[in-house]
């Protein structure tokens, strides 16, 4: 075992034995083999471009395939065995297609090398755990660090692309661009002739491959719930059964919320789902009552005193204590042993979340656990309906300057900095976020400038995408011939894969002067680190005092 695609990385470095986020050995191997065979579709998906040979249903095989692999998704050995299975099923689908191609228009049968993940196959479950123990394609095998370090770099920026690309696809926002990339992208990863030149090229495509994802994502988002609005979410808890929704699949609570319509149970949105209460249509519902919680480290602690079942939609799962894995439900991506999975909507029917609604119904109400609200819903299309406000501020000096602290949150005492840099920065400064990060401060009584909160929070992690948005436009708005001349300081956590494509999306969009915490990636070479930080002039946070000072003078 050897993984290093999140933050809390055991020494920084990679963890060994076993992950810090409980993934076992055996998991994390097949993990490494499972994406092993998708870069071997890959390698005959982009043999197929060559003659128009495109396979949706493959390709979101890949894309679903790869969101089961982030950070605190899917700790089901048995899971990665059975995509295993299908992973070589549909490659072999796709080869037969390729190879009949080639020799429709040459006349003569297909040959060429082709790397070992693009013909494996296998005889029965023994020859696919002896495989995923042997080691496939682990980092480790490539020699050349700064080799290493990029296409790591690509790869976790695939995984945060394919979380938004799944997303989106649920709600019909289909690309055959973004899925052609992707397979594009992962093949490139077992081309060993690829030069670093054309791998930090590679970085950058994904960063502006990620911007289109999140774009499409935020286009079917509001086409299917309206633009988010500023809204004001209760904390506390009504005196009916309720049923927590954790994760990022809006469908997923949506679906849930018509089902339980009149049952008499209440519906709470937990650290990621927070910002549904932001979207016209899913408040409409009176039944979606309350966010319970913060963020998702702290999740066995507080659904002790919830009670009633939690469903994860996405990642950010953390293996359960065994008195709670009879009421926690996995749906898509997301799997745990011991856990009861709701299987994946099949003929264009909604999800059954019947089991769930039973057991909310046996249980009793949730326990308050803090009292007041939060007001969110600052996504672009709210704060550009605020712009001339903002900018009248901007020029009279009531607003001094933006700092962008979306992101993830972590289990690590160090990103209490993000709490100390939130009190610390002059109360003439908006903090602009999205993603779990908020939590270190979403909660702080910070005040406002003239009415405009000062935490103006968009969203989701994928709702970075909104915050980029609204950069660009007060950049037209200023007529300014450089993005990086706004009043805009980037101050940005990470955790897992979702924050390193958000990380390569501003990268693209050719923003510089970003501060990554609460450690730079453990796979990061010195090199590659280095040549960051001079491009784009990436550099690690320090102390809360000597950042908010930097910040303020511009730097």
């Amino acid at each position: 075992m050897f993984c290093h695609q999140c933050q809390e990385t055991a020494k920084g470095t990679g963890c060994t034995v076993q992950g810090v986020c409980g993934k076992r050995e055996e998991v994390a191997n097949l993990q490494d083999l499972f994406i092993w065979t998708l870069k071997g579709i890959s390698v005959w998906g982009l043999k197929g471009k060559e003659f128009a040979i495109y396979d949706e249903k493959v390709a979101f095989f890949i894309v679903k395939g790869m969101f089961a692999t982030i950070t605190n998704a899917n700790f089901n050995g048995a899971d990665f065995i059975g995509f295993i299975k299908e992973a070589v099923v549909h490659r072999q689908h796709l080869q037969a297609q390729v190879l009949q191609a080639h020799l429709l228009a040459h006349g003569t049968a297909f040959v060429e090398d082709l790397p070992e993940c693009a013909t494996w196959s296998f005889g029965d479950e023994t020859d696919i755990l002896a495989k995923a123990s042997r080691g496939t394609g682990g980092w480790l095998e490539i020699v050349d660090e700064d080799e290493r370090s990029l296409k790591a770099t690509v790869l976790y920026g695939l995984k945060g692309l394919c979380a938004y690309a799944e997303h989106a696809y649920q709600l019909g926002g289909h690309s055959r661009e973004i899925f052609e990339f992707l397979m594009e992208a992962l093949a490139a990863l077992v081309d060993s002739t690829q030069t670093l030149e054309e791998l930090l090229a590679l970085v950058l495509k994904t960063g502006g491959m990620g911007v289109q994802t999140m774009a499409l994502l935020d286009q079917v988002n509001n086409e299917s719930y309206g633009a988010t609005e500023i809204s004001t979410v209760s904390l506390g808890v009504g005196d009916k059964p309720g049923i927590l929704v954790s994760g990022h699949d809006l469908k997923d609570l949506e679906e849930l919320l018509v089902q339980t319509e009149g049952k008499g149970v209440d519906i709470y949105t937990h650290s990621e789902m927070l910002p549904a209460h932001y979207y016209p249509k899913l408040k409409k519902y009176d039944h979606l009552v309350g966010n319970y919680g913060n963020s998702w480290w702290l999740q066995k602690r507080e659904f002790d005193s919830f009670h009633g079942p939690v469903l994860f939609t996405s990642n950010c799962i953390v293996p359960p204590k065994p008195e709670h894995v009879d009421r926690i439900f996995t749906t898509g991506a997301v799997g745990v042993v011991g856990c009861a999975h709701i299987p994946d909507r099949s003929g264009g029917e909604a999800k059954d979340f019947s089991q769930i609604i039973d057991l909310a119904l046996s249980s009793q109400p949730p326990e308050q656990i803090e009292t007041g609200t939060i007001v969110g819903g600052f996504g672009h299309n709210q704060v550009l309906a605020l712009k001339d406000k903002i900018i009248d501020a901007v020029k009279s000096g009531a607003i001094k300057r933006f700092v962008v602290m979306g992101g993830c949150d972590g289990r690590h005492k160090s990103r209490n900095y993000y709490t100390e840099v939130a009190r610390l920065l002059p109360k003439d400064t908006i903090i602009l976020t999205a993603g779990c990060a908020k939590y270190k401060y979403l909660k702080l009584d910070l005040g406002d400038i003239g009415g405009i909160p000062r935490v103006l929070d968009a969203g989701q992690c994928n709702d970075s995408y909104s915050l980029a948005v609204i950069a660009l436009e007060l950049q037209k708005a200023f007529a300014l011939e450089n993005i990086n001349d706004l009043p805009i300081s980037y101050d940005i956590a990470w955790y897992e894969q979702k924050a390193v494509l958000v990380l390569l999306a501003l990268l693209s969009l050719g923003i510089k002067g970003i501060r990554l915490g609460p450690t730079l990636p453990g796979f990061f070479s010195e090199n590659i680190a280095s040549i960051l930080t001079e491009h784009f002039e990436i550099k690690a946070i320090g102390t809360p005092e000597e950042d908010v000072a930097a910040m303020m003078a511009g730097h």
